[in-house]
């Protein structure tokens, strides 16, 4: 007869398990909003992914009739020193689809050219930071450690007419203006005839991509040769594009034409920029 309870009470006790797991798993579902300081939040909305998901071949974005523009001396080569010379030497990455660039370099009776550009493509492992937020921090790191010199006084002079000797922002450059460079860091100063003219001077530049400035430098005096080095970095998107044109004449007289450097910079960063927005 006890034996026979015990059967007979089983599937009441199995009933009131099971009620109560099932009435336990239902109060559950909403439990986290109803206490107070539950750990339940809002949905949070995922930042968007960047427009480019790969990168140019940098090697292959470059065409011939550019290289001609830029490396003058090229065409002077012998055959197989030419057809390397124009193939450009890849930048050796990790990761070809984030970080990827080529270099050439001419030698020629005045100068030896060498041109360098590199891609970058920024991705946010950040769900509140999209991938063009990234590469907009990232670009203004590069612009701060450009070190751009501040717009000199020079433009309001011409606005309010002023002239004379005095409007030449480079004949007072002090060492601490600018490029002129402070000793402590190391930057060469730059003398009012080797600094860059009125209008060329490094700045941020406004008809480039999303985002852009120049740089130009100017090797110290006292090296054996002055060569100079222009450099347009821009910002399409989530895609950082670095262009460093650099010039270093055969002569310890002459000095590289800041305006010849950037012209030709400036015209291959726009043809790069249009790639990447085709």
């Amino acid at each position: 007869m006890r034996h026979k309870r015990y059967l007979a009470g089983a599937p009441l006790l199995a009933a009131v398990l099971l009620t109560g797991c099932t009435s336990g798993s239902g109060d559950g579902a909403g439990s986290a909003d109803d206490k107070p300081g539950g750990f339940a939040t809002a949905p949070t909305k995922t930042a968007e992914p960047g427009k480019y998901d790969t990168l140019l071949e940098p090697c292959a974005a470059v065409d011939q009739g550019t290289l001609d523009s830029l490396l003058p001396g090229i065409g002077e080569l012998p055959d197989e020193q030419r057809k390397k010379a124009y193939a450009g030497a890849a930048t050796i990455t990790f990761d070809t689809d984030r970080r990827a660039g080529c270099r050439w370099s001419a030698p020629s009776s005045d100068a030896t050219h060498r041109l360098q550009i590199d891609f970058e493509r920024a991705v946010s492992y950040d769900d509140a930071v999209s991938d063009d937020e990234l590469a907009a921090d990232l670009f203004l790191d590069m612009q701060i450690a450009a070190d751009l010199p501040e717009p000199t006084e020079n433009e309001e002079s011409e606005e309010s007419g002023d002239s004379g000797e005095s409007a030449d922002p480079t004949a007072t450059q002090s060492p601490d203006d600018g490029k002129g460079g402070d000793p402590e860091q190391g930057k060469p100063t730059q003398s009012a005839s080797s600094a860059p003219p009125e209008g060329l001077q490094p700045r941020v530049l406004d008809d480039l991509a999303d985002e852009a400035y120049l740089d130009d430098e100017l090797g110290a005096a006292d090296s054996a040769t002055r060569q100079r080095t222009v450099t347009v970095v821009f910002r399409t998107s989530n895609v950082l594009v670095t262009v460093k044109y650099t010039a270093q004449p055969a002569s310890v007289k002459e000095t590289p034409d800041s305006k010849e450097l950037q012209d030709r910079a400036r015209v291959l960063a726009g043809k790069l920029a249009d790639q990447f927005t085709e």
